[in-house]
Formats: C-alpha cells, structure tokens, sequence
C-alpha cells in the first residue's frame, strides 16, 4: 500500500500505512518548527518503519503548507510581536485542538484498515511534543501513549530560549500568563496522570539540547512517575549527540536521516510497539 498525502480538516498529512497491510491503530506525528519542519521532512527523519500502526504526520499551524503568505518574514514579526501568543504558544494550542476534526476526517479518507477508533498514540517534537502533551492532557481520546522528544514541556522554556536568541525581553500579559500555565506539562501532572488508563509516556532528550529543555524533561519524568500506578511506564532516554533539531536545515523536504535520528526512531520505535493497542478490532 501506498503513502496518503492530503488534507485532513484543513490539516495537510501524510499517512504511511503498517508494513503488512493489515489493520492497524494510529500512531499521530507532529514535527517541530526546527527542522525537520514539515510533515513530509518528519516522516523521512522519524519513519517508525518497524511500527506495526499507520503513521500519520500533521503539519504544525504556522508551518508547511500553512506558512504565513509572508513567509519567514512575517513569522519573525510575530515572534517579535508576542512570541508565545502568536507562534509557539498558537502553534501548540491549536495543533492539539485540531486533533478530534483531523480524526473525523481521516476516518473518511483512511482505508477501514486504519483503525481510527482505536487508542491513539502521540508523537512530537519541540512543539510538535508540546501539541502531543497538550492533547494528552486535554484530549478525550483514549491514548495509549506519548513520545515527546526534546518537547517543549512548559512554555516558560521556549520564551526563554526566544529571548537568548532575539536578545529581546518577553512582555509577560495576563493572557500568556494564563497560557504559559496551561502549556506546563509538569504543573498539569496531575491531570495526565488522572486518565484511564493511564497513558505511557517515553520523554527523549538530545543530550545536546537547551540546559532548560532537559532540566524540563527531567522534571516531567519525575512528576508523573511519582504518580503512576507503574511507574516503569514512564521514562526518559537521553540521545547522546543529539543537540534540537532532528534534520539539518531547511527541514522542508525529504532528506536521509541523520544518525542521531536513527536512533531517535530506533527508540520510539520501540517503545510504541511495546504499548500499541491490542486486539482493537475493525472500525
């Protein structure tokens, strides 16, 4: 079977079906804004090859076909605008409100072998992981579970690395403060940890990353393992090498993966066909 390209309630996707045809939950990507920064680049820098589950890569709001009719520059301009509520903050918040319309509409344009209905597993990068930990958090959805890999675990964190950047300081309003509260995966534990059940969660993280994202990272880990039932089902693998982004740049297309991505997806991999779904049967 082929790969699917479309457009999914206003989402573009790219969906890469289980190599043995067969009926298969969902496994849900979303890129980062770093490269890789489309969903056709995400699929060629994390396949998940070895995943017996439909691979479905969503372009983040702001990215891929979605890009500002201004392009680069007008995403600058923004970030300088108010980079939480207009970029980073938007990005996240409406790539994981987008997700039970995007589902609707692949339950039409997928074959009845992709078992829409069944538990959903979430995968992301930078904020693609944030949009995944969002949509964990708020999502009705049963989900089997999550890897966020060098996530944007709470907004404060991407403000921050936004300002060393820019060397521009964040106005803080009541508004991104009430969104920055919304966006801390590690001050939401609570609620992750409330579904049932419970949802597995690896966190990755590029030894190389921003000092911030991995004491994040770190921080997450710790919050849920403290309340989890099993707390072997949350864990946190750190990619030596690996510094943000995953592809090298532009992240648009396509492009061979780089050994630390390969062992990214090697892990991912893993651990998504160890807590896939079982016995979901035909929609």
């Amino acid at each position: 079977m082929e790969p699917i390209r479309g457009v999914a309630a206003g989402v573009p996707f790219l969906a890469l079906p289980p190599a043995d045809g067969g009926p298969a939950p969902l496994v849900v990507v979303w890129h980062l804004m770093d490269a890789p920064r489309t969903e056709v680049a995400m699929a060629a820098a994390l396949p998940l090859n070895g995943v017996p589950a439909w691979r479905v890569y969503l372009g983040l709001p702001l990215m891929s076909t979605r890009t500002p009719a201004g392009g680069f520059e007008e995403i600058m301009a923004l970030m300088h605008e108010d980079s939480l509520l207009k970029v980073h903050g938007y990005a996240i918040t409406q790539a994981a409100a987008e997700l039970p319309a995007v589902l609707d509409a692949l339950r039409e344009q997928l074959p009845p072998t992709a078992l829409v209905d069944a538990p959903l597993s979430l995968v992301g990068g930078s904020a693609g992981g944030g949009a995944a930990l969002l949509a964990l958090t708020e999502s009705k959805r049963p989900v089997a579970a999550v890897a966020a890999i060098n996530a944007a675990v709470r907004a404060t964190a991407v403000v921050e690395l936004v300002e060393q950047a820019f060397g521009i300081k964040y106005a803080w309003s009541d508004e991104s403060r009430q969104l920055a509260a919304r966006l801390d995966s590690v001050a939401r534990a609570d609620e992750i940890a409330a579904r049932r059940p419970q949802a597995a969660v690896l966190i990755v993280s590029g030894e190389e990353d921003h000092p911030t994202f991995l004491a994040d990272a770190a921080a997450l880990r710790d919050a849920l393992q403290e309340r989890y039932a099993d707390p072997a089902a949350v864990t946190l693998t750190t990619i030596p090498g690996l510094a943000h982004p995953l592809a090298l740049e532009p992240g648009l297309e396509a492009a061979p993966q780089l050994p630390q991505a390969v062992e990214v997806d090697a892990a991912v991999s893993a651990f998504l066909a160890r807590y896939l779904p079982a016995g979901a049967g035909a929609r």
